[in-house]
């Protein structure tokens, strides 16, 4: 099937959060809204159609994630990333950045350092800080127009502080780096070595151009494996961010039960009707739509490039 991502969808009576708050942000509404990180094609089919479905029932009752749920999310990650899991691995959280809040509760106490790697989305910041933690900046370098992470810099920082997490941008938001291989095995032995759990953010996994390959940082080392929580969602991916169907993957079971408990006495782990729905049908039917949305940006890209070289060359 081809998709049609020409066309333009009115979302400005969809009380949608990058056009509703451009005034409230910015002082006023006329700007292109390229602040929020959603996107403004048609979500897939799939997608929709089991929503409807669903809605159809039309009982909303209290729901448990089922086979189907966790078999989507399992058979991606295994087809799209060669990153095996499995199902008591894996747990529902209502966002990555609660996610990441949740692990910073869990396993850190007040005045605890937590370190990022800078410039990096706000969050990062913005939730240790708002936790009472102290965050300590390991800044990304840049050469040559490329960044690449500072591990000289990274030890030195451990060495003169007690660091108990690092977070993770995997891919790295909003640099667009794809970490490789050796980067992230670096990176999982120095925080291994030091008792320092690493959080990776992998919610941009799927949006990883032609030509490049995303490495699921629990997947280049045992030590990365167990020494980390992976937080994914099909929200990004498949334009879903207002469902809200994220979830975590952790291998260390002690880790993962100190996570979970955590969550479950606060019911945190509960996912919605739709979140369950929606996940199952992204995975399962998405990656045709995927495919294409890709190749569209891709030419997005390479409109832009050609056009600066050719009329704004000193950029």
């Amino acid at each position: 099937m081809q998709y049609n991502f020409d066309e333009i969808i009115d979302r400005s009576t969809s009380h949608s959060v990058k056009l509703n708050k451009l005034k409230t942000v910015f002082g006023r509404d006329d700007l292109i809204p390229l602040w929020v990180a959603d996107m403004d094609f048609l979500s897939p089919p799939a997608i929709t159609e089991a929503l409807i479905e669903r809605t159809r029932h039309g009982i909303f009752g209290y729901t448990v994630p089922y086979d189907g749920y966790f078999l989507s999310i399992i058979n991606w990650l295994k087809d799209r990333h060669s990153y095996e899991v499995y199902r008591n691995e894996i747990t529902f959280v209502p966002g990555v950045v609660k996610g990441f809040a949740f692990a910073i509760d869990a396993f850190t106490k007040k005045n605890d350092k937590i370190i990022i790697q800078p410039p990096v989305y706000h969050p990062f910041r913005i939730v240790p800080e708002a936790l009472e933690r102290r965050v300590v900046n390991n800044p990304l370098l840049l050469e040559n127009g490329k960044y690449s992470i500072d591990f000289e810099g990274l030890k030195g920082i451990i060495a003169e502080n007690d660091c108990k997490m690092l977070i993770l941008c995997n891919p790295h938001n909003p640099v667009g780096r794809v970490w490789n291989e050796d980067e992230l095995i670096q990176l999982a032995e120095i925080c291994y070595d030091n008792n320092i759990l690493v959080v990776s953010d992998e919610i941009h996994s799927d949006l990883t151009l032609p030509g490049f390959r995303h490495r699921p940082f629990a997947t280049v080392s045992e030590k990365a494996k167990e020494n980390s929580i992976t937080l994914m969602a099909p929200s990004k991916t498949f334009n879903i961010a207002g469902i809200v169907s994220s979830f975590a993957v952790i291998h260390n079971p002690e880790i993962r039960k100190q996570y979970l408990n955590y969550l479950a006495p606060r019911e945190l782990d509960q996912a919605t009707i739709y979140a369950l729905a929606a996940t199952e049908a992204a995975y399962n039917y998405g990656e045709e739509w995927l495919d294409q949305a890709l190749a569209y940006i891709q030419k997005n890209i390479d409109f832009v490039e050609n056009y600066l070289k050719e009329y704004i060359p000193q950029i």
